[in-house]
């Protein structure tokens, strides 16, 4: 595979009363640069699970209001996809489980964030990230917190039940661009 100096794609993902916006900024042949806009064009409130999970501040992995690094899930091939999502209450429970943390989205409001896409001593083939979201119900969220410009909310394990997804298309780590065919 080439060494890969800069690449740069962009897609636009629409949703029922969402739009996303992503740059992928490939630096190396196996990292990517991720920026994105979510756009709430709903009237509703959205929970968006970009911000990781209350384990990580604990244990100052990260600090509230950050985006949390995204889960990955190896699809075969050489094909991963990339996740900011809710996840539900892992079985057995752990003493400190990672409950959701989600930044509140205002129906007609915008979120940015960024973070990087690798995978530890392999180059992908494909890479596609997908954010999970859901309608900011007050009996799922609660213990909100401001942390740079964001109100951060604590999500219930349930949460991941009513998430919506959107994911970018795939991502040809080769060519540098996405690829809307797949």
């Amino acid at each position: 595979m080439p060494t890969i100096t800069s690449q740069f794609a962009t897609t636009v993902i629409e949703g029922t009363g969402v739009r996303l916006e992503v740059d992928f900024h490939q630096r190396a042949e196996d990292v990517v640069q991720v920026e994105y806009r979510l756009h709430n064009t709903g009237d509703a409130d959205l929970a968006v699970f970009d911000r990781g999970d209350r384990h990580a501040v604990m244990t100052g992995r990260m600090k509230t209001g950050e985006v949390g690094q995204p889960l990955f899930r190896d699809e075969g091939e050489g094909d991963y996809t990339f996740g900011h999502v809710a996840l539900p209450l892992p079985d057995p429970a752990p003493t400190l489980p990672p409950v959701p943390l989600a930044a509140k989205l205002p129906a007609g409001g915008s979120l940015e964030g960024a973070f990087e896409l690798s995978v530890p001593g392999e180059v992908p083939r494909r890479v596609r990230w997908c954010i999970g979201m859901a309608p900011m119900d007050g009996g799922a969220f609660d213990q909100p917190e401001q942390a740079g410009g964001v109100e951060v909310w604590r999500a219930s394990f349930d949460a991941h039940q009513h998430q919506r997804k959107l994911c970018t298309p795939w991502y040809d780590m080769a060519a540098g661009g996405f690829r809307e065919d797949d």
